[in-house]
């Protein structure tokens, strides 16, 4: 009997998320009008383009059991400094773009070392640097948003390169590296065993402390590009932008086979995620849809992947 369950989680882990990506496009092609145009797949894939860029810094997070609820507020928070030292200080858009990263990737620092030096859990730690910069993000304009961005800058979100528009291109860069970082290095090898075992890790050789710290500055680092992207595509800095990301990037990444536990899942399986998270936006939209019914099948999904993770963990500590 434990062969069988473990047999029908493993053909989900390899198979489901791609023949659930079908069945949901394929419903979406009958009931959404125009949904299998060139114009509208590409529109997807230009709209999933900064979360998924997000994405792939929490999936390689959570490979490392660590969690990252913090990135909506990051961007938040980016994206209003970018505000500020383009438009009302007016410097440079290659300095702005150096500063906004570097804020990004000390967001992601300090949430690696509050988690290791405090010992506190990382879901609890995000948490609380989440609620942090959404307040802050908002205290530095009053809650009022930013827009005028110089034009060059703007091409960063609206521009493109043939016809494919540069977010999709920087978001395939962001796959492409993670891919090759978690598939073909020694780092990426040690994010594995980081989040299979921690202290395993660490008497195998393995400096815990800076590898977590490492993984979460590149969350941020994630997070700060997709806000850059998302100033540039809005032409505006907006004090709420990324609100829903912390969960939506959970649910893409949980669809997707990544291990809430840590220790497992692919990079690859995050990106389908993004994708079904993008396909079911897109094609409820078109449908006409409320938007919070779009929040409840969103809900929905994260509860049915991590109930399904929790699961397969139960089925191999039996065996």
């Amino acid at each position: 009997m434990e062969k069988t369950k473990t047999s029908w989680i493993d053909l989900y882990k390899k198979y489901g998320i791609y023949i659930f990506l079908v069945v949901v496009c394929a419903f979406f092609s009958v009931a959404a009008p125009n949904f299998l145009s060139a114009s509208n797949l590409i529109n997807i894939l230009r709209q999933v383009s900064m979360f998924g860029i997000v994405v792939i810094g929490v999936t390689m997070v959570m490979i490392g059991g660590g969690m990252d609820l913090s990135v909506g507020g990051q961007m938040a928070v980016v994206g209003m400094v970018v505000g500020v030292l383009l438009v009302k200080l007016k410097l440079p858009i290659p300095a702005t773009a150096l500063i906004g990263i570097l804020t990004g990737i000390a967001f992601g620092t300090v949430n690696g070392i509050v988690a290791i030096k405090l010992k506190i859990m990382p879901i609890i730690v995000t948490l609380s640097t989440m609620l942090i910069l959404q307040g802050v993000a908002y205290l530095i304009t009053g809650g009022y948003p930013i827009t005028g961005m110089p034009k060059p800058f703007l091409m960063l979100g609206q521009g493109y390169i043939g016809p494919i528009p540069i977010p999709v291109i920087i978001f395939v860069l962001f796959i492409l590296f993670g891919w090759i970082v978690m598939n073909k290095t020694y780092l990426g090898r040690m994010i594995y065993a980081l989040g299979g075992n921690k202290e395993a890790a660490r008497l195998a050789g393995i400096n815990v402390d800076k590898l977590t710290i490492m993984v979460y500055a590149f969350a941020g680092f994630a997070a700060s590009i997709a806000a850059l992207i998302m100033v540039a595509r809005t032409n505006a800095s907006q004090p709420g932008a990324g609100s829903s990301y912390p969960f939506d990037c959970m649910t893409a990444a949980c669809l997707g086979g990544i291990s809430i536990a840590g220790g497992e899942g692919k990079i690859s399986g995050a990106v389908i995620g993004v994708i079904i998270i993008g396909v079911l936006d897109n094609g409820l939209v078109l449908m006409g849809v409320n938007s919070n019914f779009q929040s409840v099948v969103k809900g929905i999904i994260l509860l049915l992947a991590v109930a399904i993770d929790c699961y397969e963990a139960k089925s191999k500590k039996k065996a």
